[in-house]
């Protein structure tokens, strides 16, 4: 296994993890970046971005990574492909990471970016037609579906609030409820049976997303009678949650009970001195690029003042 020992070592490459690269390339940290499993994050299978300052005509999702990755890399940034696989957080400003199991790197700041997931139903057709009509973000991509009509799947907090949101931009929302039942809050149940354009479907899943360059509808079952419909609809929203990256950080980190990294009030600070968490790793509430952008300045400002305070 092949050794060595940087400044700071940070872990995912979506908008925190640039934006934290820039200002610790910025301040003369030498910063080393391994990308992950998915390089330059969810971004990657975006299409439109329209909602992130600076493009006020937009710009696609893939296009924006790699301008990020430019100013990144313009200021010094060792950007590398490769996986965090293990960590030890327990020696302070001697952090060591496996990368891709064969790699050692021991850092004085590490600064976690690895980002969150959406959870998929694992339908093929979901996946082929993701960023044409499929999406898991509708306060990124509802306005592209102003005035038409989506399907929301899911029965928690957050479909309801998705469909909530898209009942003010679309035509009609159908939910999909696979169960007889919400897992919602009573006050965000409350509030989707009380919007008029809202359908909700229990007892109902999805068969397959129909469409070959873009979402015409979606074939659903009921569960209970086996019979099955069509439902035209130009967007499928899949809101069943995200899943942290954070696995292996267990033992060391602090986190909630599904997996967000736990962080000192207005700070990017974990529970471990020089272990700085930014973006969709910490961030259950907004998880927007934009947000993600800012919390990996902080974790770059904060692991800065911290190892100038160790000098």
């Amino acid at each position: 296994m092949t050794t060595e020992s940087v400044e700071v070592l940070i872990l995912g490459s979506g908008p925190a993890g640039y934006t934290a690269a820039i200002y610790a390339g910025r301040a003369g940290l030498k910063p080393v970046m391994y990308q992950g499993s998915q390089p330059g994050g969810q971004l990657t299978i975006t299409n439109d971005v329209e909602n992130f300052p600076g493009y006020p005509e937009g710009i696609q999702g893939p296009a924006m990574m790699e301008e990020l990755r430019a100013q990144a890399e313009r200021f010094g940034l060792d950007n590398r492909y490769g996986m965090a696989t293990s960590v030890d957080f327990s020696t302070p400003l001697a952090h060591k990471v496996i990368v891709d199991e064969n790699h050692e790197i021991t850092a004085k700041a590490v600064i976690i970016a690895t980002g969150a997931s959406a959870k998929w139903l694992n339908i093929e057709s979901e996946q082929r037609l993701n960023g044409l009509g499929v999406s898991a973000c509708a306060v990124c991509d509802g306005f592209f579906y102003r005035g038409q009509d989506v399907v929301v799947v899911g029965a928690g907090d957050t479909a309801c609030e998705e469909a909530h949101y898209l009942s003010k931009l679309c035509n009609k929302v159908t939910m999909l409820v696979r169960k007889d039942h919400f897992r919602a809050s009573t006050i965000m149940e409350s509030r989707v049976r009380k919007t008029e354009n809202i359908e909700i479907l229990f007892n109902t899943e999805t068969v397959e997303v129909l469409g070959d360059e873009g979402v015409t509808g979606v074939k659903v079952v009921d569960n209970q009678t086996k019979e099955e419909s069509v439902i035209t609809a130009t967007g499928f929203f899949v809101a069943i949650g995200h899943k942290p990256n954070t696995d292996i950080f267990k033992g060391f980190l602090d986190m909630d009970e599904t997996g967000y990294l736990e962080v000192e009030k207005g700070t990017s600070k974990t529970n471990i001195e020089g272990v700085f968490a930014s973006g969709d790793a910490m961030d259950k509430v907004y998880r927007q690029a934009v947000t993600a952008a800012g919390t990996g300045c902080m974790a770059a400002l904060d692991a800065e003042r911290y190892l100038a305070a160790h000098e």
